[in-house]
């Protein structure tokens, strides 16, 4: 028997493997439990961001506080997704471009509160971001080529535990 990868099954339809997440909980939390943290919610086996059922679980004497697997990673730095963006045109539009960024987290984060950006930092004439998931990276990339064209190249390693995406564009 073969084990299972945390992402679904690997070779269904001749899809690429995905690797294993270290951050995956091995077993179902007991509920409720709420994210230290960013305050998510771990409800069905899920996380969720619930303003009314984090308030009504924060009442609840059962409720366990965790971190969540996103914190985790954000706290160790351990990114599974990297955005590196450049070009003369990325300085010219950096307000705008970081914008976009950010409020596509937020509706990434509305919907799997586990996608999140780790950190956003200027390297040698760079901007580089890494994010907590791997779609999350590839997304991103998307968004910002279809918002600004450029140059997008999205790389995935052999065994699908990282993603990186270059963008570039000149003025």
């Amino acid at each position: 028997m073969r084990k299972n990868t945390t992402f679904g099954i690997s070779d269904k339809r001749g899809r690429a493997g995905t690797s294993p997440n270290p951050y995956a909980i091995d077993s179902a939390l007991k509920e409720p439990a709420l994210c230290r943290d960013c305050h998510a919610l771990y409800r069905n086996k899920r996380w969720v961001i619930d303003p009314v059922a984090y308030d009504l679980a924060i009442k609840d004497r059962q409720t366990r506080w965790v971190s969540c697997p996103a914190c985790r990673k954000i706290a160790d730095g351990y990114a599974e997704g990297v955005v590196t963006l450049s070009g003369d045109y990325l300085f010219e539009h950096e307000e705008e471009i970081r914008n976009i960024l950010k409020n596509e987290e937020a509706k990434v984060i509305a919907k799997n509160p586990l996608e999140r950006i780790i950190r956003i930092e200027e390297k040698e004439g760079e901007l580089v971001i890494e994010t907590t998931e791997q779609k999350l990276a590839e997304h991103l990339g998307r968004v910002l080529h279809r918002a600004h064209q450029g140059e997008l190249q999205v790389n995935w390693s052999p065994d699908h535990a990282v993603c990186r995406v270059n963008w570039e564009r000149a003025l």
